[in-house]
């Protein structure tokens, strides 16, 4: 179900939003949106240079194996 927020940004961030918004054709709520879901999805996952670093360090990947089989089991402690 879609829910409604009151987002309050200055008047030069209304208009570049809304510039944004009539250039690829949205509505400026739908630009939004888009855009804030696209920063959400950079921040979470990792590009493919930082994957490439994390499957080429073996102690990482040995160190989430055991963090991973630790969760799973409910075993080890949780930290910040």
């Amino acid at each position: 179900m879609s829910k409604t927020i009151t987002l309050r940004i200055s008047e030069d961030h209304y208009e570049a939003f809304k510039d944004y918004a009539k250039r690829e054709n949205r509505k400026i709520s739908n630009a939004i949106e888009t855009l804030a879901l696209k920063e959400l999805k950079n921040s979470l996952f990792t590009d493919a240079h930082e994957t490439e670093a994390i499957l080429a360090d073996g102690n990482l990947l040995a160190r989430i194996k055991t963090g991973t089989k630790q969760a799973k089991d409910k075993k080890g402690r949780f930290v910040e």
